[in-house]
């Protein structure tokens, strides 16, 4: 299409009988002929909302005849099982009804999906009583799509801001970027219905079944597996004592899923859908007694004990516990000793999904912004340890930057988090800094050397935190706190303000450094990495120093299958480096402690 999109016509009445009927009559009487086109003979989209326990409730609809729709809808409103129930005599209850001349049946659908998945991700919503997502393929005119839909919010916002904020303040949530109202990929969507289908195969047959899915960093693993996952439980809603958990060893990512869970309903009509796999050892101890259990991000599953778990391989009791599991998989994401796997400890689950027909493999790269080049150019260092020349490229959407100093890495990271667009920027660094959560420091602690180093330098840089733990470069007067530490220096109020947040959409940890454990599994819009001593640069070729990580987790022994002493420690660093410098969607900019790493960096940069 050409010219000029129209302006959406966007409606808001109080949510009852009487105001509906005016709003109706106002429309056949004096209302433009235009107007009262589009919202009475038009397909329309509808957002029922109403406040409880001061946050929102949401439900999102869309109808050939909103007038005939609602009524409908109202005629539910005694029913205590049903959302309708919720607006009966609410004062506050409102109503909007959003025409477009370009509304047909695809766009409407499209529309809704789009409202759904953010009211999912706005802080103030407490839940959307809705359950499937229905995206929509091409359809004309499906091009404008995009300016429609961003006019019909930006009319939103001006409405109610709280109900519906800023929209990019939305798109760097961390449960946005988990929704599973996302439209699928064509890769994903083939997936998700291949899962589906063997699920329902097994639990009509009985029969156990192992699906994995191996995938890099940024191919929409998560995605995937969040959107069959909700998908699963609006299909089977009605099945009696129907049982699925989502498991995943990540407590931040844990927390972006219960999110997901409660504001759907699911967890209110099935319970705790979502844990660490410690947690749903101990809540589902007989074998076969889960229907289907998702395992995000299985890699960082224990594959020995420690304090947290006796057994010897958290996969191995997980799989007992289900009649189907799926697996989701990234060797090159493992940082611990303990979560370590074994060739054939993996093989024997990817085999097992091959020979049943249910292995899948995701490869389309759908967080990092960039073209080839620039992709070739992260693995390059990330997988074969190589520095080639940076690419130049026309592409403004992503940018690789080399700093010869933190302090100039900072400025710009500070520079882009100012700017509403990348708001979601930070720096995060590699774990060669000593790191004790919420406990100061002092010379009485076992390391009284990296305290010293700490107190020496912290002096006139960040006074505020002066009792934290944290980044410290020394040839450069430069020190920055650790991840979580600035957060017990907040007023109550901002640290109650934080609760539902991943770690980088705190506005507060701008000063601070992220962990490889904390950002893991996260996008940034532009990442500022610092590369401590653990990763230099010699005779051409990157190289990993597990002396100087302070991971001790990383320098352990490995006790292996056969007996034999083993340790992994150069493995491990690997794939710190490489989740360090694939958390930037824009850009990645890096400032390395080693000279001749931070030299060679520079040079390929020119």
């Amino acid at each position: 299409m050409s010219g000029k999109v129209a302006t959406p016509i966007i409606r808001e009445i109080k949510d009852n009988r009487d105001e509906l009927k005016i709003l109706e009559d106002e429309l056949l009487s004096t209302a433009d002929e235009n107007t009262q086109d589009i919202i009475m003979n038009y397909p329309t989209v509808y957002i029922h909302n109403w406040p409880k326990k001061h946050k929102y409730e949401v439900y999102v609809g869309e109808a050939n005849d909103v007038f005939r729709r609602t009524r409908e809808h109202y005629r539910e409103i005694k029913k205590k099982d049903k959302w309708q129930h919720n607006i009966d005599e609410n004062p506050n209850a409102s109503l909007y009804i959003i025409g477009h001349e370009l509304f047909n049946k695809s766009f409407t659908l499209d529309v809704e999906n789009r409202l759904m998945h953010y009211l999912l991700s706005v802080n103030s919503v407490k839940r959307v009583h809705n359950g499937r997502a229905n995206p929509q393929n091409k359809y004309y005119p499906s091009e404008e799509f995009e300016t429609v839909f961003g006019e019909i919010w930006k009319n939103l916002h001006n409405k109610n801001a709280e109900l519906f904020p800023d929209e990019q303040e939305i798109k760097d949530s961390a449960i946005f970027k988990a929704s599973p109202f996302h439209k699928l990929t064509d890769a994903q969507l083939e997936a998700r219905d291949n899962i589906l289908e063997t699920i329902d195969g097994a639990l009509k047959r009985k029969t156990k079944q192992i699906i994995f899915v191996d995938g890099e960093a940024g191919t929409g693993k998560t995605v995937l597996n969040s959107s069959t996952f909700v998908e699963l439980f609006c299909k089977y809603r009605n099945r009696k004592n129907f049982k699925c958990s989502v498991v995943i060893n990540h407590v931040e990512q844990v927390n972006v899923y219960k999110d997901i869970t409660d504001k759907l309903g699911i967890t209110e009509k099935y319970g705790e859908a979502v844990t660490g796999a410690s947690k749903f050892l101990n809540l589902h101890p007989d074998d076969n007694s889960v229907d289907v259990v998702f395992i995000d991000e299985a890699h960082l599953l224990f594959t020995e004990g420690n304090q947290g778990y006796s057994g010897k391989n958290q996969l191995d009791d997980i799989v007992k516990k289900a009649k189907v599991v799926v697996i989701v998989f990234d060797q090159n994401q493992i940082l611990r000793m303990d979560q370590y796997w074994e060739s054939q400890m993996i093989d024997k689950y990817r085999r097992k999904a091959i020979e049943q027909g249910n292995h899948i493999e995701l490869t389309e790269q759908l967080r990092i912004v960039a073209d080839e080049k620039t992709l070739d150019w992260i693995d390059s260092v990330t997988k074969n340890q190589e520095i080639k020349p940076i690419p130049k490229t026309d592409s403004h959407d992503y940018e690789i930057k080399i700093f010869d100093s933190p302090i100039t890495l900072e400025r710009e990271i500070r520079n882009k988090a100012a700017d509403a667009k990348s708001r979601l920027s930070r720096m995060i660094a590699n774990y060669d800094w000593d790191y004790v959560k919420g406990k100061t420091p002092s010379k009485s602690n076992k390391d009284s050397k990296a305290v010293n180093r700490m107190l020496a330098y912290q002096k006139g840089m960040r006074s505020q935190f002066k009792d934290t733990w944290g980044v410290y470069i020394e040839d450069k007067k430069w020190y920055a706190p650790w991840n979580y530490e600035t957060k017990r220096f907040l007023p109550a109020k901002e640290k109650r303000a934080t609760v539902d947040q991943a770690w980088a959409e705190q506005k507060h940890t701008i000063d601070e450094v992220g962990s490889t454990f904390t950002i893991q599994g996260f996008d940034l819009n532009y990442a500022g990495v610092i590369l401590g001593e653990s990763v230099t640069f010699k005779d051409g070729k990157i190289e990993f120093n597990p002396e100087e990580t302070s991971n001790k987790k990383v320098n352990r022994n490995r006790t292996m299958e056969d007996g034999t002493k083993q340790c992994f420690a150069k493995d491990l660093l690997k794939h710190e480096l490489r989740v360090l410098l694939t958390r930037g969607v824009n850009g990645l900019y890096i400032y390395a402690c080693d000279k001749d790493l931070r030299e060679a960096l520079i040079e390929a940069s020119k």
